[in-house]
């Protein structure tokens, strides 16, 4: 696998993902700041890549322990290789499907980027990306199982999934027993439509779900909003609730 080196939070984390194919984008890294956790607690990334989501979260909140599951082995391998890198000696990547997987022990704080493209859609010459972003019919729900699975009571799932997949992720949580729901729409620009949402849970919880302000990502001119800029260079927390 050919890759880059690059770097993630303004420099402050170095990170190599794959030259082609799935590479990541500001996801991971929105996804990673909203996580409420605290230091010392757990956490488990479901398809975790080559770790972006994991070396933001871990960056922000120190001390954190758990780590990421990836099915495959070459990104696994990379993101091992990046929590080593950057001193995150307390965060392990294991070689497996999510579905299939079971923790040590249960986690504080579960979360994902799942894969959300229709498997009818035409597919990617890249079988990585494909794999990463292709979900059969039944993907979120058994992905949501697995996270819930894996959480303590009262512990966190957070997802980011596009906005024409939130009803879906709504019913997909409160069946597998999550409640207190908050949503945090993402609007690319002022006044424009959502493209992408961040659903968070809590297992076992009660409480009717809650649609939050949201946040603007750029500016008219096509910049980094602050908000958006103290996010993704500066490594500042997305709180949900």
């Amino acid at each position: 696998m050919t890759v880059t080196a690059g770097t993630l939070l303004g420099g402050r984390i170095s990170y190599t993902q794959p030259a082609t194919g799935f590479r990541s984008g500001i996801e991971p890294v929105l996804l990673a700041a909203a996580i409420p956790a605290r230091p010392g607690e757990t956490v488990l990334e479901a398809g975790t890549g080559a770790g972006a989501g994991l070396l933001c979260l871990a960056a922000r909140v120190g001390g954190i322990g758990g780590g990421g599951v990836e099915s495959d082995p070459g990104a696994a391998e990379l993101a091992a290789r990046n929590l080593s890198a950057n001193g995150f000696a307390r965060l392990t990547i294991a070689t497996a499907d999510i579905r299939d997987f079971t923790a040590a022990a249960p986690c504080d704080h579960a979360f994902a980027n799942p894969p959300y493209h229709a498997p009818e859609g035409t597919p990617s010459p890249d079988a990585m990306r494909d794999s990463a972003k292709r979900a059969a019919s039944d993907t979120l729900a058994t992905w949501v199982a697995a996270l819930t699975r894996n959480t303590v009571s009262r512990g966190s799932v957070t997802l980011i999934l596009p906005a024409a997949v939130l009803p879906a992720a709504l019913s997909t949580l409160a069946g597998s027993g999550c409640g207190g729901i908050h949503v945090l729409p993402l609007w690319p620009k002022a006044a424009r439509p959502a493209k992408l949402v961040i659903v968070q849970a809590r297992k076992g919880a009660r409480g009717k779900a809650s649609l939050l302000p949201g946040l603007v990502l750029h500016e008219a001119d096509g910049r980094f909003t602050a908000a958006a800029e103290a996010i993704l260079r500066d490594g500042a927390a997305l709180p949900l609730s």
